[in-house]
């Protein structure tokens, strides 16, 4: 069997984002974050990887154009790499969740990170669907303003203009680059059935059913909280004025 690259990269991404993990513990920690210091570090982790990620999966499609008209045996070095070091973040993050939090704090998390992990790591094995993993990862933009938002929010500065202004770009960017995304990797799914093999196509359709569920969950969580919670506490405050 020939040596698949991608196995060092993975290794190299796991080391690397521990690293970074170790640094941020090191830094400055917000006194209103000093609680749970483990969670701060951890986003900040995360927030790393969206800004790699998501920059690098842009630039993808636009160095390797023709990956966009075949996503299943179309790619490059570059793109191959990227999904390769996304694995080795998600590794890290499953194990730093399992040895910090407790099971039903993190099941959901941990879930979604095997579904990743697994349908990554076939792509990257078998160097097939490698254009359809870099779409999955355009997610990472709407993560870096996600990433964000927990982070001003453990800061205290849920009432700044940063984070409203945050907050509308996250909700922007959750429907452009995740909604839409994950709904359009979804209709190229069913519309490439004949082309996918049976196992692919099924760990691929149950990915797509956790993913979609998920994000459609946590936007009505955004939109509640960010917007129609504001939106009655303002309503609240002119009304207190009136009287």
């Amino acid at each position: 069997m020939e040596f698949n690259p991608g196995v060092l990269i993975v290794g190299a991404s796991f080391g690397f984002f521990k690293t970074v993990n170790k640094v941020f513990d090191r830094l400055p920690v917000p006194e209103s974050a000093l609680r749970n210091t483990w969670k701060w570090r951890n986003i900040s982790t995360s927030l790393v990887h969206s800004l790699i990620t998501g920059i690098w999966a842009v630039l993808c499609f636009y160095v390797h154009p023709e990956m966009a008209e075949d996503l299943i045996y179309t790619h490059s070095g570059f793109s191959h790499s990227l999904i390769s070091v996304s694995i080795g973040y998600f590794i890290h993050d499953f194990v730093d969740m399992i040895r910090s939090q407790k099971l039903h704090q993190s099941w959901e998390l941990l879930f979604h990170h095997t579904v990743v992990i697994t349908c990554f790591g076939m792509s990257v094995l078998l160097s097939q669907y490698i254009g359809f993993a870099v779409v999955a990862l355009l997610v990472e933009i709407n993560s870096i303003f996600l990433h964000l938002r927990q982070i001003l929010l453990m800061a205290s500065l849920c009432t700044s203009t940063v984070y409203r202004l945050n907050s509308m770009l996250n909700l922007g960017t959750y429907v452009v680059f995740r909604i839409n995304t994950l709904a359009w990797m979804t209709r190229w799914l069913v519309l490439n059935r004949d082309n996918v093999p049976l196992l692919s196509y099924t760990v691929g359709s149950l990915g797509m059913a956790v993913m979609t569920a998920m994000n459609i969950v946590l936007f009505c969580r955004l939109l509640r909280s960010d917007f129609l919670k504001s939106s009655r506490e303002g309503k609240k405050d002119r009304e207190d004025k009136e009287k």
